[in-house]
This record gives C-alpha cells, sequence and structure tokens, in this order.
C-alpha cells in the first residue's frame, strides 16, 4: 500500500536512498557491459541535477566505487546518462577530437502528449485510466523492436511519474549512426501533425503496411475499453464533433449524426455511439471513397498509436533519466517493469522513498523481535516493494550477459575454423563462411533486411 508522500522530506530521506537501496552493483553491470569492454563505463557520460536546478555535465567515474562515492556526496536529484564516448568526459576539454563511440537506442513516451485524447486527466497528472494508453504504446513499441528490427535486451523503465523510457542495449543498437537512429524512431513515428479533419494518421490507401497492421490489431483489441469508455471520446459534444470532422465526407457525417440519434434514450453512451459509428461504415463500404479504406483504423491509431518524442531517440548524445532515480515530486523510484505485463503494472502503486525507508524499518524490527540476525546481510532493496523492479532488472541483465558469453564463444569457435579452415580453403570461402555467422541489422524506412560485415 503506497502512502502519503510530502515533497518537503525528499532532501532527507534522497542521501538514506543512495546509501542503501541504489543498486551500485546491478547498475554497474549494466553500463559496463561485461568484463571485456575496459573503458566503457568509465568514458560513460553522467550528469547530475542538484539542488537550486544546478546541472552538471560530463561526469564520468574510473569505477563504481568512485560513481557510488560521489553520488552519496553530492546527493544529485536527478542522474542521467548519456553516451559513451572516445575519452572520459570529465577530460573532454584535454583532447582535440571527442566523439561519441555508443550509446543504447532510446525512446521516451509522455503522457502530456496524449492530452488531446484522453479526458480523465491533463499535464503531469496520471491515472490508472490513462496509463493504459502507454500500456498500448508500450506493447507496440517493444514489438516492433523486437519482431521488426531483431533487437533482444530491451530495458523499460517507468520515469517516476507521467511516462515510460525504454533503453534497447543490444551492441548492433549501441553502435548505431545518428542516420540508422533517425531511421528506426522514423519507422515507428507514424502519427503526423493534424490535417484539416483532425486526423493525425493518414495510411496509403493502396496497402497497410504489415507493421500498421500490427499496431491496429494491438489497438483493436483493447480500443473500446480504454479510449470508446475510458476515456469517454464520444461522450461529449466535443469529443463528438472531433469524430465526426476525422470522417472527412459530409454525407458520412450526417448518416453518422443520424445513427447516433436514432439510438434510445438510455443508450447514448460512448460505447454505443461507437458501435453505430462502426456500423455506419460497414454498411457504407462499398460507397467509400479511395481515401476512406482504413478510415476506421485511422481513428483508432489516431487516439491510441504511441506518440514518441523521436528527437530523443536520434540524437546519440541526448542525455535520458537514469533508471533507479527517485521524482523530487512525486518521490517515486524509476523502476524496471515488464512490457508483456504492462497492463498489470500500476504507476500509482510505484512505492515512494518514504513508503521504503518504512518498509526498511518494518522488516529489520521484526526481524530482531523475532531473534533473527541473517537480516542484517540480506540487500536492503529486498525487504521492500522496489524489489519487483529489481527482479526484472537482474532478469534483463542475466539475458545480456548470456548474450556477451554467447558472442565470446562463438568468436572463439571462428577463430578455429578460420585456423583450420585456411588449412584446406582459400580465403574467400573463409571469409563467406564468417559472414553468413556474423551478420548485423541493416536500417532502412519500412524494410528489414541484412547485410555481411563487409557492408
Amino acid at each position: 500500500m503506497v502512502g502519503s508522500y510530502s515533497p518537503d522530506v525528499f532532501s532527507e530521506l534522497l542521501p538514506v536512498y543512495y546509501k542503501r537501496l541504489f543498486p551500485y552493483e546491478p547498475f554497474y553491470r549494466w553500463l559496463s557491459y561485461g568484463p571485456d569492454n575496459t573503458n566503457t563505463f568509465a568514458n560513460r557520460e553522467m550528469s547530475f541535477t542538484l539542488p537550486g536546478d544546478v546541472y552538471i555535465r560530463y561526469q564520468s567515474f574510473d569505477t563504481i566505487k568512485d560513481f557510488e562515492q560521489e553520488v552519496q556526496k553530492k546527493c544529485p536529484e536527478k542522474i542521467d546518462i548519456g553516451a559513451v564516448y572516445n575519452a572520459k568526459p570529465k577530460h573532454n576539454r584535454m583532447v582535440s577530437c571527442f566523439e561519441v563511440e555508443e550509446k543504447e537506442l532510446v525512446f521516451d513516451i509522455d503522457m502530456t502528449d496524449y492530452d488531446k485524447v484522453r479526458t480523465c486527466c491533463s499535464g503531469a497528472d496520471i491515472c490508472i485510466k490513462c496509463w493504459h494508453l502507454i500500456t498500448i504504446a508500450t506493447t507496440i513499441i517493444d514489438t516492433a523492436l523486437r519482431d521488426d528490427f531483431g533487437f533482444e535486451h530491451r530495458l523499460w523503465v517507468f520515469s517516476g511519474r507521467r511516462g515510460v523510457h525504454c533503453w534497447v542495449c543490444d551492441q548492433t543498437a549501441r553502435v548505431l549512426t545518428p542516420n540508422q537512429r533517425a531511421h528506426v524512431a522514423e519507422y515507428l513515428q507514424v502519427l503526423q501533425n493534424e490535417d484539416s479533419n483532425c486526423k493525425t494518421a493518414r495510411i496509403p490507401p493502396e496497402k497497410m503496411h504489415p507493421s500498421i497492421r500490427r499496431a491496429v490489431d494491438i489497438i483493436a483489441k483493447d480500443f473500446v475499453e480504454v479510449c470508446v469508455k475510458g476515456q469517454n471520446i464520444l461522450g461529449s459534444v466535443t469529443g463528438m464533433k472531433t469524430v465526426l470532422k476525422m470522417l472527412g465526407d459530409d454525407s458520412l457525417r450526417q448518416l453518422t449524426e443520424a445513427a447516433w440519434e436514432a439510438l434510445p434514450t438510455d443508450s447514448q453512451t460512448s460505447v454505443d455511439r461507437w458501435n453505430a459509428l462502426v456500423a455506419v461504415l460497414d454498411k457504407q463500404q462499398s460507397n467509400l471513397k479511395r481515401w476512406q479504406r482504413y478510415l476506421l483504423e485511422e481513428i483508432m491509431l489516431h487516439f491510441a498509436y504511441p506518440r514518441l518524442d523521436i528527437e530523443v531517440s536520434k540524437g546519440a548524445n541526448h542525455l535520458l533519466k537514469s533508471p533507479f532515480c527517485v521524482h523530487p515530486k512525486t518521490g517515486k523510484v524509476c523502476v524496471p517493469f515488464n512490457p508483456l505485463a504492462s497492463r498489470k503494472f500500476d504507476p500509482t502503486a510505484v512505492p515512494t522513498l518514504s513508503d521504503l525507508i518504512e518498509e526498511i524499518q518494518k522488516f529489520d524490527a521484526e526481524k530482531v523481535k523475532a531473534g533473527e540476525e541473517m537480516y542484517r546481510k540480506i540487500k536492503d532493496y529486498k525487504k521492500t516493494s522496489m524489489y519487483k523492479g529489481m527482479q526484472i532488472f537482474e532478469e534483463f541483465l542475466r539475458n545480456l550477459e548470456e548474450s556477451w558469453k554467447s558472442k565470446k564463444v562463438k568468436e572463439e569457435g571462428m577463430k578455429i575454423i578460420f585456423y583450420l579452415g585456411s588449412q584446406n580453403y582459400n580465403r574467400s570461402n573463409i571469409h563467406a563462411f564468417h559472414n553468413f555467422f556474423f551478420q548485423k541489422w541493416s536500417f532502412r524506412k519500412g524494410v528489414r533486411c541484412r547485410f555481411s560485415l563487409e557492408s
């Protein structure tokens, strides 16, 4: 049960959190990307936001112990993670060429971008009703990253207040150029600026792209419950006028208005009106103009397709809030969550700093009362409701580390194959065999393909 939280206690509780709860060791395992990448953590940019909105960029740390000591010393209100550079960021003014070498491909979904299509909340506020829009967005983006681009290591994190972040950590994703990042982001950016009919989704009439069809199928499963009923999109005069305008045709508008007026007095809900609209479009299917072929799908995409801030994804030097930060206004921890179970995740139930400290004290008191001494060896986050998010993070790390081991085994195997093969085969055959095993992803808008090491 989440208790009350006051921002007034933030500065008092944050040092306790950084000392007892922040997961330094798992955090280092993630950002070091294995023992073979000796400079990855040391060359990583971190930024601190200190009280009074003091922003310190180009922080870097040789070891996790250095990072831990500096965090506990400065107690930053926010930690942002940047790129890995060719030199230590803290020495950026001492090198003639300071360039990005790698950075996770990241995505940012903010609830405020849904203000035009949600009715339950606005601005920084969020509730379980509008969180379901984030759930749909998470499912669509996560599925596309996995199925269309082959990314396996995707970390989804609650932002602490009103949104989510996705960190794509595959090596192929980390070394993408800004141009390639832009292609991936634009491929996922379906919504455009509103046209004269208030629509933001426009599907070419020739054929719906498979990724759009898949997104529509995901949305359709929950559209009535989440948007029609949950957001009551047809429950007001304003909402009805918006949808009528999206039809883009006077005859369709008249038919729909007539169908709504014909509804019984006790059947004038948003769901009733939506069902009536669907019936009108089904009946008029043979009379629809070519550009109206996917009208219903465009309406669903308009209300429920992910609203991405693609500028965050395009730039390799863009910083993003670190997992396990604490939001100063809400006191909530930026905890990882499982995208496959995002509907079960409740942002209003995420523990606050006050909750976590109370849970530790309660756990310790119970163990002392029972005469148990082993509790002192238990990590503090395991005593709290933060543990569930840590389990998700640990599973993500295990899968990531398994990929490093597999890559190392594969590389060692290829060395042996090359050696043995070079005894009997010419070099071109061996290189062809090498390319067969070592394939990378190439990104072209709307197309999934692979290219060899020579590309």
